[in-house]
């Protein structure tokens, strides 16, 4: 049990923290949440041991073990990456170096019946029971078996980690971690560098976890799938709730709306009293009940409503300067890099104002195809842009691309041209960096701060064309929903490249798939995609390119007492969505007859509109029949609502009989 003690740490005079205090027990799943800046970050390296707080203290049983994955790390090894993922196991290596040295040793002595002898076999049976304890005998397996959990193939396993990207580097950095197997696991945005196929992965190998994990994510499935406790920092406090992400959202909404019925119900009684005490207070008889109250309230605890942070971004893309009808020709275009090949004849055209996702694994081309619309990268085939298009682009890496060296202002004062210049304090605002935030270096940034400064250059040049890759890593959920709302606005065209389900959601019109070389479409967003495909989720997705064997793995991975409710609850819960999307359809059908029957209500309560009207024949039998239809259509909804809370119930309470 980790114990946090009145802890307090501040910055620029303002706290991050201020005397806050909890405990991790030893089997935790917990979420750190709270919005960019909050200190989640913080918070972590404290635990880590790589920063000190101002005040209070963290407490560990002794001989805790932690281990650390950080946001962003430079990695610098010569080694290849099945190597460098060894080092995880330098101690145990060690081990097994003396192992041998003692076993040399031994055979130089030929007097059996020497204390030397004797001193150095009881060594060798130490060492060889240590190294059997830490699994010693099976740590190459356990690397390869990582490796490839996390993305990586067998063939890469002797690639030097310098061929390899920043992202997948950081891959072989968490799985050093999983393989040590610490007490305490602290993981900072571990799902930023992963596909979906990796991330369940990671899931499942979290969700067994014999230690602690405290984690910081923006994925609120990866969050409901490991975590059952949530702790939110916020103003300098932290809030503990025994819940998943998607719980605490909804029992923070109910604390918050208690407190505040609470609050406003003393407040009444507090006025009621005051004025029995200003208006009795000159009378003699009344001296009594005048001093009894004042004493009341003198002794009263004043309900508090915990203050929430509602400082949020705010933006709309400008409005997209005309375009001809077709934004994008793709014609028999292939990319190879070296011998292997990526992309195959793609065709593909993108029209005016389309939103399209671009989904599948990683390194099955989205991000290289999007390059190749940019000419960032050589290919086979033609790509031409339409009439008059201006391309707006947000890589994977745009963070990376900003001066670290510049303060916030200077980065838009740059790029910023005519009227846009007086307005950069006010553009910078509404990304909260306001006050002394906009002299800040771009180093000292949070991950989640410089995410905010590219969007905000984005703004700076109306475009027709909107590219975005992985845009929502390091963002705060809140200003994602944000940025998903400014996307729905925009009036331009769009290409997403997403693996964040609840982001792309009612998004976008059309998905693309990579897979094999090729991509395949499908009109609508993302669930359209989904069910399509007969699959639960994009997680569901990545599984169906794992081989029949990775299957049967994984089938077999499961507990054979809990095969049985493993399906079980696999049927359900598509059971469960069928029936969502009844709700779903039902309420849609509703909102259109609730809206035609007050078009009606407004044509027959206006004098001068019914006198028209009722020369329409059958008018009020449409009106009767729309009514009629809605009392019907409401039915249905409470009949499919029951159906999905009972369903659910069960689900929740682990009941799949």
């Amino acid at each position: 049990m980790i114990s946090v003690n009145q802890l307090s740490v501040h910055f620029t005079g303002e706290y991050i923290f201020d005397n806050i205090s909890f405990i991790v027990n030893d089997r935790d799943r917990i979420g750190l949440v709270g919005k960019n800046g909050a200190g989640k970050t913080t918070l972590l390296k404290i635990f880590a041991g790589l920063m000190e707080p101002e005040k209070g203290s963290v407490t560990y049983p002794a001989g805790t073990t932690i281990g650390y994955l950080p946001q962003e790390i430079a990695i610098q090894s010569r080694k290849n990456v099945f190597e460098e993922a060894l080092r995880a196991f330098d101690h145990v290596l060690n081990i097994e170096k003396n192992i041998k040295k003692y076993s040399e040793e031994l055979l130089h002595i030929s007097d059996y019946a020497s204390s030397a002898y004797t001193r150095l076999l009881d060594k060798l049976q130490t060492a060889n029971e240590q190294f059997k304890i830490l699994g010693g005998e099976t740590i190459e397996a356990d690397v390869e078996k990582v490796l490839l959990g996390l993305g990586f193939e067998s063939a890469d396993f002797e690639r030097n980690m310098s061929e390899f990207s920043g992202g997948w580097q950081m891959r072989v950095e968490l799985a050093k971690l999983l393989l040590q197997k610490p007490a305490l696991l602290l993981l900072d945005e571990p799902t930023n560098h992963l596909d979906i196929e990796s991330i369940q992965w990671l899931e499942d190998f979290l969700i067994n976890y014999r230690g602690a994990v405290l984690l910081v994510s923006h994925d609120r499935a990866f969050l409901d799938n490991v975590t059952q406790r949530t702790v939110e920092i916020s103003l300098g406090k932290i809030f503990d709730y025994k819940a998943c992400y998607s719980d605490y959202v909804i029992m923070r909404a109910d604390r918050i709306e208690s407190q505040l019925a609470t609050f406003n119900n003393q407040q009444k009684q507090i006025e009621q009293i005051e004025r029995f005490i200003t208006r009795f207070r000159s009378k003699s008889t009344k001296a009594r009940q005048v001093q009894s109250r004042v004493k009341y309230l003198e002794k009263m605890d004043l309900v508090e409503v915990d203050e929430t942070d509602t400082s949020t971004i705010r933006f709309m893309f400008p409005p997209a300067p005309s375009s001809g009808k077709v934004s994008v020709e793709i014609d028999n275009v292939s990319k190879r890099y070296g011998e292997k090949l990526i992309l195959s004849d793609i065709d593909l055209a993108v029209i005016k104002g389309e939103k399209i996702a671009f989904v599948g694994r990683n390194g099955e081309g989205k991000s290289t195809l999007v390059k190749i619309i940019l000419d960032q990268v050589d290919f086979d085939g033609k790509v031409k842009l339409g009439h008059n298009i201006s391309v707006g682009y947000y890589a994977q890496n745009q963070t990376d691309l900003l001066d670290m060296e510049k303060t916030v202002f200077q980065t838009i004062d740059d790029v910023a041209v005519g009227d846009i210049r007086t307005r950069i304090r006010a553009i910078l605002g509404s990304f909260l960096f306001g006050g002394e935030t906009i002299d800040k270096k771009v180093k000292v940034l949070s991950g989640g701060e410089k995410s905010r400064l590219a969007l905000a250059k984005m703004l700076l040049s109306p475009v027709n064309l909107l590219i975005l890759d992985e845009p929502t890593n390091h963002l705060d959920m809140v200003s994602k929903d944000i940025l998903k709302n400014a996307l729905l606005k925009y009036d331009g065209t769009l290409i997403l490249v997403s693996h964040d389900r609840d982001f792309l959601q009612g998004l976008t019109t059309k998905v693309y798939e990579f897979k094999n070389r090729k991509i395949r479409e499908y009109i609508g967003d993302i669930y359209t995609f989904l069910d399509a495909r007969d699959l639960n989720t994009l997680k569901e997705l990545e599984r169906k390119n794992i081989t029949k064997a990775k299957v049967n793995e994984q089938k077999a991975s499961v507990p054979p007492g809990n095969k049985v409710n493993y399906e079980k609850k696999k049927e359900q819960e598509r059971l469960l969505r069928k029936i969502q999307n009844r709700v779903e359809d039902s309420e849609k059908k509703i909102a259109k007859l609730e809206t035609e029957v007050a078009e009606l209500d407004a044509v027959l309560i206006d004098p001068d509109k019914y006198k028209e009207a009722i020369k329409t024949p059958g008018i009020f039998e449409k009106y009767q029949e729309l009514k009629k239809q809605l009392e019907s259509e409401m039915n249905l909804w409470e009949k499919f609502q029951l159906e999905y809370e009972k369903m659910k119930e069960k689900i929740d309470s682990g009941i799949y009989g």
